[in-house]
């Protein structure tokens, strides 16, 4: 494997670690009302949103179904079963 993506995926290993420590050490109602609070609870949203629309707007038909329907979901279900129903929506599609 070529050492700069060695390198890459141990930075991003690195980061992740310290950002998890660093959640734990702020105090438990540091987002707890205002501005904050919204912000923390959009986060889930939104880096789901950054992981998904390249693959939705480089991908194809299928992707893009498969988008359209997890923004449908996504009104009535709870977060971990319209992921779940994503991916079984991509790869249903993908399989056509």
């Amino acid at each position: 494997m070529n050492p700069h993506t060695l390198a890459a995926i141990a930075a991003m290993a690195a980061v992740t670690v310290a950002t998890r420590l660093a959640g734990l050490a702020l105090p438990p109602d540091f987002a707890g009302k205002g501005r904050l609070a919204a912000a923390f609870a959009a986060m889930p949203v939104a880096v789901l949103t950054a992981l998904i629309a390249p693959a939705v707007i480089t991908g194809g038909w299928r992707e893009s179904a498969a988008a359209l329907f997890v923004a449908a979901a996504a009104k009535y279900l709870p977060m971990p079963v319209v992921v779940i129903a994503g991916v079984a929506a991509a790869a249903a599609l993908r399989a056509i």
